[in-house]
């Protein structure tokens, strides 16, 4: 029954407001019209005492112009004929008809903004009507139109049915979403692995399982939209919570106005909450109750609706051409291996920028999306320790457009091959070391160097920032400039791109604090968890295989 009010409410207020936004845009629309086309107050004399007299220099209407360049005679240009003359009555009419026509397209451009926004303000107080009407069904009550009889039962009908069936069709939407779900049972599922598992939070706290590289299993929201959302469940558990749901609670409560607790948020203990992709979220909140063994648990739901085509469009990517900018300093051996990989994804044209000044990564990729002069041109900014395949430039263009947006994909980051093959002599070819699996890699989702933008976006946020020295810090700069902007910035994993493993260097020279992130971000690229575990118990386990190896020559001698 809560579930059905907050709902109710919900659609109540989401129409309302629609219709009074309509409202408020036809009368903004209406006042326009009224001010464009009344006459202008003015404190000049009328049109007919401003008529130019002979040698007159009315800038519109012939004699001289300050502009230069060569013209028709009469109308402001070098010609001899007319050129201090009287304007004839042939020149007044023409203004004036154009001047009339131009009003009269813009008053029926005007008309034509106000039929519509009546016609789209009349489909909403249809709809909200529909809901109402609903409503009253849903409570038990008549629908307007039913008490008057067959009388009020007359053309309208076929128009109101469509507006009434479209809430109620998305209100059976919605409770069939909540059926499905596993919220009051369960379902069976095949196996450990289709578990949906939850998270839990409090006031200040989340508490994840899936957390990637760059989350904590224990961490402030910090997400504009997680943050939002929990403080929306929140809000609502606690309106429910102080607000009777139905007629026996109001009484109740009125009997016992002095003695009954009021919620604030200083009650909620913890909430847990999932969400199944294809149904909703479920949130499940816990409050401190009357006394200390007494708690309040509140079920909340927050179904998906149906599936809303936005767009269908056909992408030519036939001419759409790849800069491809590497930053270079020695490495001259992952060079090579780079222009093997540029070959193989059919490039062919290559222009080498030596530059004689210490290496900056953003200085080098500035200077090469500036050099290009052939118009606006697909940039993808890369490194020579970087493998992409030719889908993965495909992928480069569909996911940037010029002017909308920019795309930063998540590239897989490979472990140590001698690690993963077990020695330096079983490790197979570039190519075949490019598998996605858990013992082979890793999704590097704090790394920003690698991206896909158009030269003009580039150079619009205002490039790299130069001054930064070395390696780092540069990409991160750009890709909270991108952040800050209007664009769409699309973040996704990509199977076609790859970080190639090479060893980290830990300088002796660097501070205890640096030099143990470093030997940190070093582990974390050399292998996976259990990887590491299995080399840091080696002597663990060889001295096991010894002891097995031993028992199991002892057994053969027995025999």
């Amino acid at each position: 029954m809560l579930r059905a009010v907050m709902l109710r409410r919900g659609l109540l207020l989401w129409v309302s407001r629609v219709g009074g936004l309509l409202v408020l845009l036809c009368c903004s629309l209406s006042l326009l019209y009224v001010m464009r086309c009344s006459p202008p107050y003015s404190n000049d004399p009328p049109l007919s005492h401003i008529l130019p007299h002979a040698g007159s220099n009315h800038p519109n209407l012939g004699g001289t112009r300050p502009e230069t360049g060569a013209g028709a005679a009469g109308v402001g240009g070098a010609g001899p004929a007319h050129s201090g003359g009287p304007p004839s009555a042939h020149s007044y009419q023409v203004l004036l008809q154009e001047r009339e026509e131009q009003h009269r397209l813009h008053i029926s451009s005007l008309k034509k903004q106000i039929a519509q926004l009546k016609e789209a303000l009349q489909e909403r107080s249809q709809q909200l009507k529909g809901v109402q009407e609903s409503l009253k069904r849903a409570n038990g009550g008549p629908a307007e139109g039913q008490e008057g009889g067959a009388a009020s039962q007359g053309g309208g009908v076929g128009e109101a049915h469509g507006a009434k069936s479209q809430p109620a069709d998305l209100q059976e939407f919605l409770k069939a979403q909540l059926s499905k779900a596993e919220v009051t049972s369960g379902i069976r599922l095949p196996s450990e692995y289709a578990v949906v598992p939850f998270e839990s939070f409090t006031l200040q706290r989340v508490y994840q399982l899936e957390m990637g590289l760059t989350r904590h299993p224990e961490e402030k929201p910090v997400r504009k939209d997680k943050r939002e959302e929990l403080g929306e469940v929140l809000e609502t558990a606690l309106h429910s919570l102080n607000t009777p749901s139905s007629e026996q609670d109001r009484r109740s409560a009125a009997e016992n106005a002095q003695a009954s607790k009021v919620y604030t948020p200083s009650d909620f203990i913890e909430g847990i909450t999932r969400t199944e992709k294809d149904k909703g979220t479920l949130y499940e909140l816990t409050f401190r109750g009357e006394s200390s063994n007494e708690f309040r648990r509140l079920v909340l739901f927050r179904p998906f609706g149906p599936l809303l085509k936005v767009t269908n469009e056909r992408v030519d990517t036939t001419n759409v051409l790849i800069n491809i900018i590497v930053p270079l300093s020695r490495r001259t051996d992952k060079f090579k291996q780079f222009m093997h990989n540029f070959r193989e994804a059919n490039f062919k044209n290559y222009t080498l920028m030596q530059l004689d000044e210490e290496f900056s990564r953003g200085r080098g990729l500035d200077i090469g999306a500036r050099a290009w002069k052939g118009g606006n041109v697909l940039l993808f900014f890369c490194d020579v320790d970087i493998y992409f395949t030719a889908d993965f430039l495909n992928t480069c263009r569909l996911n940037a457009q010029a002017g909308k947006k920019v795309f930063y994909p998540v590239l897989f980051s490979q472990y140590n091959p001698s690690v993963i093959y077990g020695s330096p002599d079983r490790v197979p070819a570039v190519e075949q070391q490019l598998v996605i699996k858990k013992d082979t890699g890793f999704w590097r989702d704090f790394g920003f160097g690698m991206t896909c933008q158009y030269r003009s976006d580039f150079l619009n946020i205002g490039g790299f920032d130069i001054d930064i020295k070395g390696w780092g810090g540069e990409d991160v700069h750009l890709y909270r400039k991108y952040l800050h902007s209007n664009l769409l910035v699309v973040r996704a994993p990509s199977r076609g791109l790859f970080h190639l493993w090479h060893e980290k260097q830990c300088a002796d020279e660097l501070p205890p604090d640096q030099y143990r992130m470093c030997m940190q971000s070093k582990a974390m690229n050399e292998a996976s968890h259990g990887q590491l575990g299995m080399l840091f118990f080696r002597h663990e386990i060889e001295a096991h295989l010894r002891k097995q190896k031993l028992q199991q020559n002892s057994n053969a001698k027995k025999t």
